[in-house]
């Protein structure tokens, strides 16, 4: 731990400032703890594949270094919603195998083909594109067909399902297509006894069932999302899906909590407080003054602000790890910045602030932040903004 001298914050860890020196924020992300939770989450697989969902720029984490990671780990696929985001993890040199899900009309078909990046079918309309497309290039695309068992969301419907299959396996015969998997996803895997699950299970052998009596019998049936990796092993199949749990973040109370789950949170959001004053009592502090101080006190400034990805909702409630202790964002959280009141403890500007991490201070950890935004983790790590630099440590 640095010192910063009698009058900074006690107790603040400030282990970062050999990489963040001059940063007014940043996101320190642990690439071992990603390694480590791919290896617990591979475990749990019980011998099954272990596809790693890295679309949304890593769910913040950054894409690219988080991929690594995760292939570090024993990640055989990754798994990405967008095609250029595929793209640009072949770009960055990944030549494993990657499946992208997300496509729009129009899209990047013929590159991904090329390129062996293996498409989700949820459509008649992406089946016909794409197998223009690999007329085009002149090599059958590699594609996993999707059937909707109960989200509403992507897949084909039950009622439809037949005709998929039917016109995959025509594009298949006119050596258009591979159809290499069939898979779907659960809407109530954080709800590991609802009853949803079983149906949902349900009709995806069904599905499996009907594709291999059309002639259809891919190397891959997966469905299962980080919670059923975790808790629902009869969804295994031959491969899982994780997402959230590899950056070490519980898919839900009802699953557990991370250290009970064996995870490690990969990202820590600190930032510097750029200006410190004294206030008397009975000052409102930020828009519409919802927070007025008691009595004479010190606010700190922080400047990170819902323009980087600060929940607004966490105006009066946003936990924040300063001096040793959590406190709770004072008043509403602004585009750029928010107040702590720090009391009468000792601050200065530069001192190192906590917003969440891995609680191995007694930091807040993202879960804490969604409960005090009335969200969900998963939106805490992938809504922090560009402005704020991503820190790698741990890697390889």
């Amino acid at each position: 731990m640095a010192d910063l001298g009698p009058d900074s914050f006690e107790g603040t860890p400030v282990g970062s400032d050999s990489l963040a020196p001059n940063l007014r924020a940043w996101a320190t992300i642990d690439l071992s703890a990603i390694e480590a939770n791919v290896h617990r989450l591979a475990d749990a697989a019980r011998g099954a594949e272990l596809l790693a969902v890295v679309k949304a720029d890593g769910y913040g984490h950054g894409l690219v270094p988080v991929a690594r990671a995760t292939r570090r780990g024993g990640a055989s696929w990754l798994g990405v919603a967008l095609l250029e985001e595929a793209i640009t993890l072949r770009d960055a040199g990944d030549d494993g195998p990657i499946l992208a899900w997300l496509p729009t009309p129009g899209d990047r078909f013929d590159e991904c083909i090329a390129r062996s990046i293996d498409l989700g079918v949820s459509a008649p309309w992406m089946l016909t594109e794409i197998s223009h497309a690999a007329a085009a290039v002149g090599r059958p695309a590699r594609i996993h067909l999707k059937i909707d068992t109960g989200l509403g969301r992507s897949g084909s419907t039950a009622a439809d399902w037949s005709a998929l299959v039917r016109e995959a396996l025509a594009a298949n015969r006119r050596g258009e297509v591979e159809i290499i998997g069939i898979w779907s996803h659960l809407a109530y895997a954080d709800s590991p006894d609802h009853p949803t699950i079983a149906r949902q299970v349900e009709e995806f052998e069904a599905a499996v069932a009907t594709a291999a009596r059309l002639g259809a019998e891919p190397q891959f049936r997966h469905l299962a999302n980080s919670a059923a990796t975790l808790r629902l092993p009869e969804t295994h199949y031959d491969m899982v899906r994780p997402g959230i749990a590899i950056y070490g973040v519980s898919p839900g109370p009802e699953v557990g909590t991370e250290s009970a789950l064996g995870l490690r949170p990969a990202m820590t959001l600190s930032a510097r407080l750029v200006l410190v004053k004294r206030l008397p009592g009975g000052h409102g502090v930020s828009y519409a003054h919802q927070y007025v101080t008691e009595r004479e006190t010190t606010v700190g400034l922080v400047p990170l602000g819902y323009a980087d990805g600060i929940p607004r909702a966490a105006s009066g409630t946003g936990p924040v790890f300063a001096g040793g202790r959590n406190r709770v964002v004072a008043g509403r959280v602004c585009m750029d910045q928010f107040v702590l009141d720090l009391g009468d403890d000792p601050a200065r500007e530069g001192d190192e602030v906590i917003l969440f991490g891995a609680g191995a201070h007694g930091e807040p950890s993202a879960t804490d932040w969604a409960d005090a935004s009335d969200t969900i983790a998963y939106e805490i790590v992938t809504r922090i903004g560009p402005r704020v630099p991503r820190l790698y440590v741990g890697g390889a």
